[in-house]
């Protein structure tokens, strides 16, 4: 009972990462960074302090890290407790499903049998976990469900670098509701927060250091370098 509480907590955990995850990246988070910040959040290890920092600037993300850390702290507990009870001599490997296990197999053996079938599973949810194809579609499910049922909702910004002094590159995705539609970058006054546009995104082209007469149209991506607490507030009180 104890080894296959064991199994079942690693994939849980394994889900759970996966959640937070896509969680992170719905709220802005370049997708590497969001599985990074997961397990970090989860297993409480491997923090960075610039990408924490994206963690810790917005609302909604340090409420899912809080939920991590939670969850990483208890699912911590309960896998030592399950493992160090599975290698137990009187803890028996599925016995309804080998009943000639034991009258074969000395007791002391046993632990070492379960050893083996933790390593095992270890290994399987290790390989089914990151094995592109299936990650994809967990990843789309997962996604597909969040925004489903209203728990999270993508979001048209997107911060994908870190620079001394708070400043960063971020996205800004242009929205049917964003009133710089059909302005030329001039005229949508970005400079005048100090916002610099790096390129704009447009389909499959890129157009690289944009002039000041490039029309913004819907749907595109304006790749900016600038404070990105400056970026924050101009994406979600003007730009959204």
């Amino acid at each position: 009972m104890n080894l296959l509480l064991l199994i079942a907590t690693l994939i849980v955990s394994v889900v759970a990462v996966r959640i937070g995850a896509v969680a992170f990246n719905l709220t802005g988070l370049e997708w590497s960074t969001a599985k990074f910040q997961a397990l970090s959040c989860f297993s409480g290890t491997g923090f960075t302090t610039r990408e924490a920092e994206l963690v810790i600037a917005s609302p909604r993300r340090r409420r899912i890290a809080t939920y991590l850390i939670i969850l990483g702290h208890a699912g911590f507990v309960a896998m030592i407790a399950t493992f160090a009870n599975s290698l137990r001599p009187n803890i028996y490997l599925t016995k309804f499903t080998i009943p000639f296990l034991r009258s074969m197999s000395p007791s002391q053996l046993l632990p070492w049998v379960n050893l083996l079938v933790i390593v095992l599973a270890v290994y399987t949810v290790f390989k089914i976990s990151t094995s592109t194809k299936f990650a994809r579609k967990l990843t789309k499910a997962l996604r597909t469900h969040l925004i489903k049922k209203e728990i999270f909702e993508p979001v048209a910004f997107e911060e994908l670098l870190l620079a001394p002094g708070g400043y960063g590159v971020s996205y800004i995705e242009i929205t049917e509701d964003n009133p710089v539609i059909n302005k030329t970058l001039v005229e949508a006054h970005l400079r005048r927060s100090d916002i610099l546009v790096l390129a704009v995104e447009r389909e499959n082209q890129t157009i690289p250091n944009p002039p000041a007469d490039t029309k913004v149209i819907l749907g595109d991506k304006l790749m900016c370098f600038g404070k990105l607490a400056t970026m924050r507030k101009q994406v979600y009180t003007l730009l959204k």
